[in-house]
């Protein structure tokens, strides 16, 4: 038995609605695998640089304590104060590489891509790529 126009209409129509919903179906298991991705990978770095920040702290500190001990006879106002004025210095750059550091875009990277291709088979082609083809 033929199916009608209208039948071819609705059948033709209903398979690109399956092709696009597997499609999107797919975009979105990539942005949901990248997502889960970076959650572990900030966890794992916000551990390390937890630890890593206590045992500077802990660093920092005695060595302060070392520089202050050494002149407190002589010159234990300008050790307090150098050190004071190095630590804040080190901290102000640090913040500065971190913000830096945070507006890096990383984020669902190969899902954009990924979409952005999509994009470009769906847009019309130009007369330029007709002419090719023929």
């Amino acid at each position: 038995m033929a199916l009608g126009p209208t039948q071819r209409v609705f059948s033709a129509a209903k398979r690109l609605l399956k092709s696009l919903i597997a499609n999107s179906e797919t975009r979105l298991r990539l942005a949901v695998f990248e997502l889960e991705e970076e959650r572990a990978r900030l966890l794992v770095l916000l551990l390390l640089a937890g630890a890593s920040l206590l045992l500077l702290l802990l660093g920092i500190a005695t060595l302060t304590a070392l520089v202050v001990v050494l002149f407190w006879d002589s010159y234990r106002l300008t050790a307090i104060a150098i050190s004071a004025g190095v630590l804040i210095g080190a901290s102000l750059l640090l913040a500065w590489i971190a913000v830096r550091q945070s507006k890096r875009h990383s984020l669902l990277k190969e899902t954009l891509k990924q979409l952005a291709a999509d994009r470009a088979l769906l847009e019309e082609p130009s007369d330029e790529t007709i002419r090719r083809h023929r």
